[in-house]
């Protein structure tokens, strides 16, 4: 049932356990999507709220994450150190050079540069 008329009153207990995700927030609303998207980001109860919810799901994850490190998950320890490790030299860096590790040839196709002035 949509309502003409919403209040904070009608979107704030609907975001605790939603995830953040705005589609599950206004169906347990019962309005479209971008009423509620438009509620979240003109209040700044909603907001406060809405960014706990996307903060506590990022808590979650980093969580499981560091819990497959701790079992030994060298993909995910790969992965955390490529992000948050850079500091430390934990960087994919990738290397452009021409064939067998020779200078980068850049050859303009349709030149701009040289065109005659009309």
């Amino acid at each position: 049932m949509r309502k003409s008329r919403y209040t904070v009153a009608d979107f704030e207990p609907h975001i605790p356990g939603s995830g953040g995700i705005i589609s599950t927030i206004a169906k347990r609303v019962g309005c479209d999507w971008y009423t509620a998207r438009t509620w979240i980001d003109n209040s700044p109860t909603l907001k406060r709220a809405y960014d706990n919810e996307c903060e506590s799901v990022l808590d979650m994850a980093e969580s499981v994450l560091l819990k497959n490190i701790k079992d030994g998950d060298s993909a995910d320890a790969k992965w955390y150190l490529s992000r948050k490790g850079k500091r430390r030299g934990y960087v994919e860096r990738s290397e452009v050079t021409g064939a067998d590790g020779a200078p980068l040839v850049i050859e303009y196709v349709n030149d701009w540069r040289n065109a005659e002035q009309d």
